[in-house]
């Protein structure tokens, strides 16, 4: 429900923000299954291209009319299910290696739960900016791997891919030391 100011409460569902991200999960599996079938086009890289790009126009609604419990666990999920179900499609047509998409698969899934479990103490871990620059280098990996220009060098591609496997783990490691710094000052205020 809004407010007085037009902005939205943190409980609230039904924002522009969260439309746009809803958005992009219902349209992923599209995306998912033209990669699949036509591969690296300039269609597929220009509706991955608009598709990457929402979760900046879902995250500058929710900073302009209120972040929302809702969104904050949706944006993660639309922005995960793109990201590895694009580098799973890639690994399908032979364009990634299944490695490196592995690494970033395990340690997604890996800090989801820890966040999940850190936060049903009441401690909460924030993305940190390096965390936002890995989704974006990982975006370019797959932009790369959708680019017909590169189809026949995939050496772009597979440089992006473990800059984002290398940022993933770096990121990975602060979630648990910020995770484990606010437990201790959780544990000291008691």
């Amino acid at each position: 429900m809004a407010t007085r100011s037009g902005s939205f409460g943190p409980s609230a569902l039904a924002t522009p923000a969260n439309a746009v991200t809803i958005g992009r999960l219902v349209v992923t599996p599209l995306l998912l299954a033209a990669i699949l079938a036509d591969g690296a086009t300039w269609l597929n890289l220009g509706f991955w291209i608009v598709l990457a790009s929402t979760d900046g126009v879902d995250g500058y609604l929710a900073r302009r009319q209120g972040t929302t419990r809702s969104g904050a666990f949706l944006d993660p999920l639309a922005d995960k299910f793109l990201v590895l179900g694009a580098m799973a499609t890639l690994v399908a047509k032979d364009v990634f290696w299944w490695l490196p998409v592995g690494l970033i698969a395990a340690r997604e899934i890996g800090i989801s739960l820890y966040r999940t479990w850190v936060g049903r103490r009441g401690i909460s871990v924030p993305a940190r900016w390096w965390a936002k620059v890995k989704t974006v280098v990982q975006s370019v990996a797959v932009g790369f791997g959708l680019l017909p220009l590169t189809r026949d060098n995939p050496v772009p591609g597979n440089v992006c891919l473990w800059a984002g496997v290398a940022l993933a783990l770096v990121t990975g490691a602060q979630y648990l030391l910020d995770g484990a710094k606010a437990k201790r000052a959780v544990d000291g205020a008691l």
